[in-house]
């Protein structure tokens, strides 16, 4: 046994345990016998660095991996990084431009390299951090989307894939970005709300009977336009489908389509079709039978307008950016007599009507993404979602909380085909080749392809990369040596995921996808969503808003255990947390309140167990304080397995604050017998040991502060207690007392009897056991109520008045205080509580007020109207104690 310090300081022993627990090889322990548990952690950006929403993922994660290995199971926690495609080629292209170079000063393989000096010097950022988190990670396996074995694995899946006629070459829209030169996923394009335009078009009629008039937000690309659509059961236009209109500027000739698509209740009904720009515009064209390599495209990957197939953009508009394209398309039009002007309420005209428009915007380039007609490489989603949904719904992929579903579902029977293709030089090149004749090889090494395609052809390989999130779903089986042998054949599939719910459909279901078709199970047994993580006011977090939290900084002020039980305990079901720095503070102070009670034991002679069964115990006491960590390590163990955090950490924390330390220690003051060392040691490693997963550094220091180990905490046994051998009557008697002294203590602190005043104690109607209770729990009684028992009839004059059970406890009160002041004291205060109870009551009841205000208005208006009410009850009781 070690003397703990006085003051307990996180800093202190964080990074020596850490550094202890990965030296030894404790992460992972051998035990290859054992039941094997598995989990992967979501791979973060090998750019990026601890967030805050990392701090939740991977708290919940450690919790459960830590749980597991307490459990005895063969706990392997799964970790390693993305190669984060398009932010690490911008990561090292900005430092090569800080040097007055660029990308294209290279080759792409001396780029390559350059990326992975990079990656060798800065890239490891992220991983520190999660060290300081306290992330039990199998370090020595740590794995990367680019290393050798894990891009076998990907290239395997592409070629698969591809003769399995699942992953294909198709012309389609994607989301491109100018800046960045590339398509980019949904998850990469950030909507914002833009004040823009709705400009209004008369489309000639072809025969010079009349026009159409068209309404769009973007008439620059009016000149790729290829058709105007109207709805089916719109009467005013039956008469002109299927003729055509002459577009102006270019004079193309474009039908008139009937399409749903058109909102008769929106403008004039009738809207322009750029099927090569717009994504709704797509799937009309396709519908009015345009094939996709026939769509005009009038932009170049910078977002300059080009010349179409047909050549009828005036020449004088080529090269323009589409702001500089709008302005003079927008003149031309005016210019031409077609532009119909837009009369505001005044009765002023404008070329526009003033719209609020959702832009697209990419979030790392920050320039608008346009949709762009481009030859891509697409996987069928479809066609691999079928297993996926049929996994949830029978239930061998259970998703925590089962509220996700119906989201799960209605986005994966609507899939679109996956887009897997980027035009980056960081990544995994695509395996396929092209021959000069149009032919594609695809093949896992370039010999391959040349010897499919046979001697004297040339062969030109695709200098695309794969979308990270292709490799990424690869995650729970690439990690462990799959195709070949190794962990995957034992770990597949693996217990849990813990996922945002941001990524459910970008990593979650494509895992479920690729491992439902490439192992023929699934990658996870349960998917747990967890929410956001937001500001105090409930407000989504943002560097643009300044409300972001880091959590380096929080474990710098209160330590890495404070801020876990923070996350643990706020997790409610997917719920989203709103950050709250005082809670936090909280449960550092919960941390210390424990390093106290240790102290306080070892001053005491009570020291760590030697039994992992409950020893004997005969005082009642004791009897009760074993019955409680019994059912408080049933409480976690329910808890976890049905994934309520809050619930496993809310029970810890109440046992070990309120039974354990305010009331355990309390009583066994004075009357500590080597039973009761021996009790009180086994129920504080039973604490520690709970209480690990959650808060794993203080409790392996008090750990071995408490005994010398023959093994670290983190390797200990996770109690199982048998409830069997204790005495509910015991049980009873400790619950009977705890209500006594508290009602007391209330009923004290009320009436503002002084704290260090002894009050004699009259008892009436107290049955034979609530005596044979008074007679052996008077000493405890005494000391913690500050009462003395007393017989005889009570003096004349105020007494307050305790019932507990059957009997009534009388403390007199007359010389303790002033009777008559503390009446006209509690009167005033019940006037003055019930005053501001019914005021809040009227502004409840004020259907303004609730409509009107806002949320978090009502919200507290309703927890004081509830505070008042409460304080104005307790006031009643004190005045009714008085007599």
């Amino acid at each position: 046994m070690t003397e703990l310090p006085k003051t307990f300081d996180p800093a202190a022993i964080e990074q020596r345990w850490y550094a202890h627990w990965e030296e030894q090889g404790l992460f992972r322990p051998d035990r290859p016998g054992a039941e094997p548990w598995t989990i992967v952690n979501p791979p973060p950006n090998v750019t990026g660095s601890l967030h805050i929403g990392h701090a939740l993922d991977n708290t919940l994660q450690d919790i459960l991996t830590r749980h597991a290995r307490l459990k005895g199971k063969d706990a392997m926690w799964v970790v390693g990084t993305d190669h984060a495609g398009i932010a690490t080629q911008m990561v090292v292209e900005r430092q090569l431009n800080a040097a007055g170079s660029k990308r294209t000063d290279f080759t792409r393989d001396e780029f390559i390299d350059k990326v992975w000096a990079w990656k060798a010097e800065s890239g490891g950022q992220i991983t520190g951090q999660l060290r300081r988190l306290g992330c039990s990670m199998d370090w020595s396996n740590e794995r990367f989307t680019m290393d050798e074995g894990f891009s076998r694995a990907v290239l395997k899946v592409f070629v698969e894939l591809h003769r399995q006629g699942l992953l294909y070459r198709d012309k389609r829209l994607v989301n491109w970005d100018p800046g960045l030169g590339t398509a980019i996923s949904d998850l990469e394009v950030e909507t914002r709300e833009i004040k823009g335009h709705f400009w209004h078009i008369r489309y000639p009629l072809e025969d010079g009977s009349g026009f159409i008039e068209v309404a769009t937000t973007r008439p620059e690309t009016m000149l790729a336009d290829m058709a105007v659509a109207v709805n089916p059961t719109d009467e005013r236009y039956t008469a002109l489908v299927g003729k055509r209109v002459r577009l102006p500027i270019t004079g193309r000739l474009i039908p008139i389509v009937a399409d749903e698509h058109a909102d008769p209740a929106l403008g004039s009904g009738a809207v322009k079709i750029t099927p090569g720009h717009d994504f709704n515009d797509f799937e009309v064209g396709k519908r009015a039978g345009m094939k996709a390599g026939e769509m005009l495209n009038m932009l170049d990957a910078k977002a300059n307008v080009v010349q179409t197939s047909d050549g009828l953009i005036p020449t004088d508009l080529l090269g323009l950016s589409t702001a500089e394209a709008r302005k003079a398309v927008v003149a031309r039009l005016k210019a031409d007599g077609v532009l119909i002007p837009h009369v505001d309420k005044e009765g002023a005209e404008h070329d526009a009507e003033p719209r609020i428009i959702q832009t697209p915007y990419g979030d790392r380039s920050g320039v608008v993404i346009e949709p762009w007609l481009t030859d891509q490489w697409y996987v069928d989603a479809k066609t691999l979602a079928a297993p996926a949904i049929e996994a949830v719904q029978t239930g061998a992929i259970r998703l925590v909380p089962k509220t996700w579903e119906k989201t799960f579902f209605n986005w994966m029977e609507n899939i679109q085909p996956w887009c897997v293709s980027r035009q980056l030089w960081w990544g995994h090149q695509i395996p396929a080749w092209f021959a000069e004749d149009g032919r594609i090889f695809v093949a896992q090494t370039e010999e391959d392809a040349r010897a499919e395609a046979g001697q004297g052809v040339t062969l030109t390989r695709d200098p695309d990369v794969l979308d990270t999130w292709f490799s990424s779903a690869l995650w729970p089986f690439a990690t462990m040596g799959w195709p070949h042998e190794g962990e995957w054949q034992r770990r597949y599939p693996n217990d849990v995921l813990i996922s945002g719910f941001d990524i459910l459909f970008f990593w979650d279901a494509r895992m479920m996808m690729q491992g439902l078709h490439f192992l023929h199970d699934v990658p996870f047994r349960t998917l747990y969503l967890h929410g956001l993580v937001r500001a105090a006011d409930g407000a989504k977090m943002s560097k643009s808003k300044g409300n972001t939290v880091d959590p380096l900084g929080l474990i710098d002020r209160y330590g890495a255990d404070a801020l876990r039980f923070f996350m643990a305990a706020m997790e409610s079901q997917g719920r989203d947390i709103k950050m709250d720095e005082k809670r936090v503070e909280g449960y550092r102070n919960f941390a210390t309140k424990l390093w106290n009670a240790c102290r306080f034991a070892q001053a005491n002679g009570i020291g760590g167990s030697t039994t992992l069964e409950p020893p004997a115990a005969t005082h009642a006491v004791n009897q009760w304080i074993l019955a409680e960590t019994v059912r408080t390590v049933q409480a976690v163990d329910l808890a976890l397995g049905e994934y309520r955090f809050d619930a496993a950490a809310n029970a810890i924390y109440q046992f070990v604050w309120s039974r354990f330390c305010d009331w355990y220690l309390e009583l066994i003051k004075g009357q500590i017998d080597d039973e009761t060392k021996a009790v009180a040691g086994w129920v504080l490693d039973q604490i520690l040991v709970i209480l690990h997963p959650f808060m794993p550094f203080v409790t392996e220091e008090l750990w071995h502060g408490l005994a010398s180990r023959d093994h670290d905490l983190i390797v200990a046994h996770w109690p199982m207690p048998d409830a069997r051998a204790l005495d509910p009557e015991a049980e009873r008697e400790i619950d009977w007392l705890i209500r006594l002294v508290s009602d007391i203590r209330t009923a004290r602190t009320e009436l503002n009897v002084p704290p260090g005043a002894r009050l004699p104690l009259h008892v009436r109607d107290a049955g034979e056991g609530t005596t044979a209770r008074l007679a052996r729990q008077q000493p405890a009684l005494a000391r913690l109520a500050r009462v003395d028992m007393t017989d005889g009839d009570v003096a004349a004059g105020g007494a307050a008045q305790v019932v507990v059970d059957e009997a009534t406890f009388v403390l007199p009160l007359a010389g303790v205080i002033d009777l008559d002041a503390e009446r006209t004291r509690l009167t005033k205060a019940i006037a003055a509580a019930e005053k501001e109870r019914d005021a809040l009551g009227g502004r409840l009841s004020n259907p303004s007020f609730v409509e009107r205000a806002k949320p978090e208005a009502v919200e507290k208006a309703k927890a004081d109207h509830a505070d008042k009410m409460a304080e104005a009850a307790r006031l009643h009781a004190a005045l009714g104690r008085l007599g």
